[in-house]
């Protein structure tokens, strides 16, 4: 992955060679977050049927970037499939995911899950471009993706500004008619991330693109890794976030006005996110020991889920 750059981020060097560790079941612990002041319950492993368990995860599954100690792709399957049968999820949003490994993941959990998948593509400075690809043999091309345990419909990728040489990632939108809700995934570019230009700075330009795409639904959440630390105190960032991030929204770990969050990165950073108008009732991070992120995992009410239209018969006319 790229490294953080501002607030004291940094990434953790790592020794070299593989590591071969015995991964656990999901460990977590409940988040004092709030819609409005009251705290929303800690997550239960079997949800209510009127409740939804949607979850954020950048997978760490992009070797070449730094994640070469972070797990296999089976250990990052069964953090997978542990947050959809421990945790309840039905919705994943996933950043550096490898596209064979979604597939994969998708047929393992069973013939309900569906996925979409969107490739990084590196642009060079003569506006060449190329899919960025996993490395490990075999796990196709790197990316963020949807997974779903139900079909996922009018998938649209979000139009915002990239860089103009290095890697375009770009934000994918769809509708999960049968949860009734629809969900925007978005991986931000961190700054430094133009080779041309690397003093330039996208974040606050595609999060404004990213809520904007989620204000045209809503029971839209939205997130994913926004590479920002919350707007808090004297954060010298918060000009990056639109006003109606906080306003129009709730964040999955946000305790009544407070917007700090718990972290969410190894670096004790909060840099992974959930928003949504929805009526949020529970919140927990997840740390998952395969990925330098912890996943997110937020509870809402859910909405009425969408049925067809019935046609109706024409009228015949006896005049």
């Amino acid at each position: 992955m790229h490294r953080h750059t501002e607030t004291g981020i940094r990434r953790r060097s790592r020794r070299l060679g593989s590591v071969a560790a015995a991964l656990g079941l999901l460990t977590a612990a409940a988040c004092t977050s709030a819609p409005t002041g009251s705290v929303p319950s800690a997550l239960t492993p079997e949800p209510k049927p009127d409740t939804l368990s949607v979850a954020t995860w950048n997978m760490c599954g992009v070797e070449q970037w730094g994640c070469e100690d972070k797990g296999s792709a089976d250990d990052k399957f069964q953090q997978l499939r542990a947050l959809a049968e421990s945790r309840g999820v039905r919705v994943m949003l996933l950043q550096e995911v490898c596209s064979e490994d979604l597939l994969s993941a998708a047929r393992r959990l069973g013939r309900d899950w569906h996925s979409e998948f969107d490739p990084y593509v590196s642009v060079d400075e003569a506006g060449r471009s190329v899919p960025v690809g996993c490395t490990g043999g075999g796990r196709g091309q790197a990316g963020s993706g949807l997974l779903a345990a139900s079909p996922l419909t009018e998938v649209k990728a979000v139009p915002t500004r990239q860089p103009t040489a290095g890697v375009h990632r770009r934000f994918l939108c769809a509708l999960v008619p049968a949860q009734g809700v629809r969900v925007c995934n978005g991986h931000v570019a961190l700054r430094g991330s133009d080779t041309v230009r690397p003093d330039w700075d996208f974040r606050d330009e595609q999060l404004r693109s990213l809520f904007e795409a989620a204000s045209q639904d809503d029971r839209t959440i939205v997130g994913g890794d926004f590479n920002s630390p919350p707007p808090v105190g004297g954060s010298t960032t918060s000009w990056l976030w639109p006003a109606a991030a906080y306003t129009a929204y709730r964040e999955c770990d946000q305790k009544g006005a407070s917007r700090a969050g718990r972290r969410t990165h190894e670096d004790g950073a909060k840099i992974d996110y959930l928003f949504t108008a929805l009526e949020r009732t529970g919140c927990q991070v997840v740390d998952t020991k395969a990925s330098d992120h912890r996943a997110l995992v937020m509870r809402v009410s859910r909405p009425a889920p969408e049925t067809p239209a019935v046609p109706q018969a024409p009228v015949v006319s006896t005049s």
